[in-house]
Order: structure tokens, then C-alpha cells, then sequence
């Protein structure tokens, strides 16, 4: 059985407590970009972060999270440490995956126009149904600050930072768009165990997407051991 986006709605009776996360293990690919900013994040919610930078790293893990940096690199140091294929089979097993910024190109089956990043197209796991647009916004110095509509939970808008953001471009179908900008363009979705974000909530006071990553997590594992 899959677990929908659509019974994710973010409720206060669907919410993640520490005691459900407490000691869960989850990765952070700390190859390079803000993975100790995420690691707060979770040790914020309860949850125990691994720092992941070789593939026995993996083991026990119940989640990851890949996070924002400089694409090329992260794609260049996971293949130097033996992490692409123990990477995919970790997505293939689906565990859940998070991927923010560079980390949703990472898992981006194609790239489309690359903006100013030039005409590299970075070495990727490619296991999630979209296409993304690297740097769609511009450069460091055009990053925004945008106030977002999460579909699992509309009461507040969520504050998103974007820095050298991608976006994406399209999606096939089982991908369900979980957050817009105002003309449209997709920042935020899921596809099954896949979540992927184009901007930091790592950066925020905001804890709503690690707590629905975290929510993912749980629902997985209710689903294993149904």
C-alpha cells in the first residue's frame, strides 16, 4: 500500500510528537552545502541526524536528507566516494528521500535549461520523475525571499528562502506538486518515498517540512510493519 500525499494533510492529531521520532536515524549528506543546518533541524525534532559521506554510512538508516550546496561538486564527491550507486539502492528500497536545492537537482531524472549555470550538467542520481532548471532565478546575488501555500497545510504561508534556486520544469504524473509560486512555477514536491524542495526551510524558524519529512517516515514505517 501507498501512502498519498493526500493523507499527509498536516492535522495537530497527524503531527509528528518527538516520542514517535525519538532516535530515528536519519542521514545528512554532509559531502558539502548546509547539511549541519538540517542536522539542527532534526535534533530540534527529536530525531538523531548521521552525517553521510561513504556508503557503509547508510546502514539503518530510516530516511535521508540531501541537502542545498553547489550541484556539480555534490555530484563530483558522491562518485569519488563510492556513494551513486548505494545512493540509488538506498531510493530504489524506498526509504525516504529529501532533497533541497542542489539536493532536488541531485535527484532529478533530467535537466532542462540551466540559467546561468552554464551548459555542465551535474552527475545526478536521477530517480525522480521531473525536470529541473538549475539556477531558474539567477545568481547568488538574485536570491528571494517568498511567502509559499503548502497544499498539506494552508492556515500560514511558509516563508521560503531561495538561494541560486532551480525550479521545476515539468513532472510526470505520479509527482503531486506540494508548493507554487505566485505565477505558478513549482518549488515543492513528492513522488512516492521522494520529497524535494527548491528552496532552504534549513535556513527558517519553520519546522513544517521536516516535520511532514519526519510525518513520510513514520507512515513508511507503519506501512512496513503493517
Amino acid at each position: 500500500m501507498k501512502v498519498s500525499p493526500q493523507n499527509l494533510i498536516w492535522q495537530p492529531s497527524h503531527a509528528t510528537s518527538e516520542s514517535e521520532v525519538q532516535g530515528t536515524k536519519i542521514g545528512v549528506l554532509a559531502l558539502q552545502g548546509d547539511f549541519l543546518e538540517h542536522a539542527n533541524m532534526l535534533r530540534r525534532l527529536g530525531a538523531t541526524p548521521i552525517e553521510i559521506r561513504l556508503p557503509n554510512d547508510l546502514v539503518g538508516l530510516a530516511g535521508l536528507i540531501i541537502p542545498g550546496g553547489e550541484s556539480t561538486t555534490i555530484g563530483k564527491l558522491a562518485l569519488k566516494f563510492g556513494l551513486v550507486e548505494p545512493l540509488q539502492q538506498f531510493v530504489a528500497s524506498q526509504k525516504i528521500v529529501w532533497g533541497t536545492c542542489a539536493g532536488m537537482i541531485f535527484l532529478a531524472k533530467e535537466v532542462g535549461a540551466t540559467g546561468s549555470g552554464g551548459h555542465v550538467v551535474p552527475l545526478r542520481l536521477g530517480m525522480m520523475d521531473i525536470v529541473v532548471n538549475r539556477n531558474a532565478f539567477g545568481r547568488q546575488i538574485d536570491s528571494f525571499e517568498a511567502d509559499l501555500q503548502l497544499t498539506f497545510d494552508r492556515d500560514v504561508p511558509f516563508r521560503a528562502i531561495f538561494i541560486r534556486a532551480p525550479s521545476i520544469e515539468s513532472c510526470g504524473p505520479e509527482v503531486e506538486i506540494l508548493a507554487e509560486l505566485a505565477n505558478g512555477t513549482p518549488v515543492a514536491a513528492r513522488q512516492g518515498n521522494l520529497l524535494v524542495s527548491a528552496f532552504h526551510p534549513e535556513l527558517t524558524n519553520d519546522v513544517r517540512l521536516h516535520r511532514y519529512f519526519l510525518r513520510m517516515i513514520q507512515a513508511n514505517k507503519e506501512v512496513d510493519h503493517e
